[in-house]
């Protein structure tokens, strides 16, 4: 079936608002400015520029909110019988989404760390080690048994992981200004981060989904818990001081946000890097739960793999990073290794031995996300 003008739109404005996420997080860590020393330094503040990944979430509760309140007053008026459902932001406690927004948190800022320390293509291949924890933590919490193809899907993934980690150490000399211990570090917080992003994972499948809750709704709510905690946490983070390659602001402390904001008076061009975040991660979360719901789960992790192409092409093209060619062969275990961890490619080689049959493929059409026996969404990174 062919897509339409609006789904093409949906899968377009996914594969770009991702990119610009990771890029300009990225692009603000490389600009220099006039840090409060008056030295001219990067811009290292990873857990400000978390807050601003936050603020970016939180705007899906605002999206969310206009968009319900509207569907409700045009039913009023219409005098549908549909206007008198229960109004699904009250119809549970919002402190649910309290614990996975700690744990939203504490990922993100690691990985922010980690995406300082090592190159934008690494951050977003490595990022695929979050199928092999959700694996393997909803096995122990979840009582989910593990089919065949999963686990192979999972030791696939590992190899991908391998390569990707080996190639940065082994050309970690080439088009970067970190040292290799850095990137080596900041490839290790990475897939650490996946083992967080993995227990928030299975906390949202034990304790929220029976509330049926709006994906957007879901988002903007950890946005904004993630936000005010983080924001709060800033003050503590002022007087912690912690060595490098954690730290090179004057102060050497975790996070110094008012030096952050000192660079980001001095050099214009890093708010419009943070303002890039803001806008892209709100428009990403709204892009890929309308492709879900448009086109399938599987498309949209089809498309997460092409965002990871766009970000290894576009760092290649400024330069902030060489060519290594074992990160192609990384990349390619790595979608192998979720495609067969998600049932895509099993369903794939099906549907060609079967030819032009129309007939649905174990369960899936065009416009399903691939389930498995029992009848869970696959995970999708």
């Amino acid at each position: 079936m062919a897509w339409t003008t609006y789904q093409l739109s949906l899968a377009v404005l996914m594969v770009v608002t991702g990119s610009i996420n990771t890029l300009s997080t990225k692009w603000a860590d490389k600009l220099e400015s006039e840090n409060s020393a008056g030295d001219i330094q990067p811009f290292n503040h990873p857990f400000l520029q978390a807050c601003t990944m936050f603020i970016g979430e939180s705007l899906c509760l605002l999206v969310f909110s206009i968009s319900h309140f509207a569907k409700k007053r045009k039913q009023l008026q219409s005098n549908e019988l549909a206007a008198v459902v229960d109004n699904p932001i009250s119809s549970f406690n919002p402190l649910i989404f309290f614990p996975p927004a700690m744990l939203d948190m504490l990922a993100t800022s690691t990985m922010y760390v980690g995406l300082n320390l090592t190159y934008a293509s690494s951050f977003q291949m490595l990022r695929g080690a979050v199928i092999i924890f959700t694996g393997l933590l909803s096995t122990a919490f979840l009582g989910r048994l593990l089919k065949a193809r999963e686990w192979l899907g999972m030791l696939t993934v590992i190899m991908g992981l391998s390569v990707v980690g080996a190639s940065d150490f082994i050309f970690s000399s080439g088009g970067s200004s970190n040292s290799l211990n850095s990137i080596i570090t900041g490839d290790l917080l990475i897939v650490m981060a996946q083992i967080v992003t993995a227990s928030q994972m299975v906390w949202e499948e034990k304790f929220i989904t029976k509330h049926n809750v709006p994906a957007l709704q879901a988002v903007g709510w950890e946005g904004l818990f993630g936000f005010v905690t983080l924001s709060l946490l800033l003050i503590p983070m002022y007087f912690l001081r912690v060595g490098p390659p954690f730290s090179s602001n004057p102060r050497m402390v975790l996070e110094d946000a008012l030096d952050g904001f000192t660079q980001m008076k001095n050099n214009p061009m890093i708010i419009l890097a943070m303002s890039g975040t803001v806008i892209s991660i709100a428009f990403f979360n709204f892009a890929g739960v309308s492709v879900t719901k448009e086109l399938s789960a599987t498309t949209r992790m089809v498309l997460d793999s092409v965002r990871t192409l766009v970000i290894w092409s576009v760092s290649l093209l400024l330069q902030w990073q060489q060519f290594y060619w074992p990160q192609i062969i990384g990349f390619a275990l790595l979608v192998t290794g979720m495609g067969v961890y998600n049932n895509i490619i099993n369903a794939s080689v099906c549907k060609c031995r079967r030819g032009s049959d129309s007939e649905p493929l174990l369960g899936v059409n065009e416009d399903q996300s691939i389930n498995d026996e029992e009848g869970r969404p696959s995970v999708i990174h």
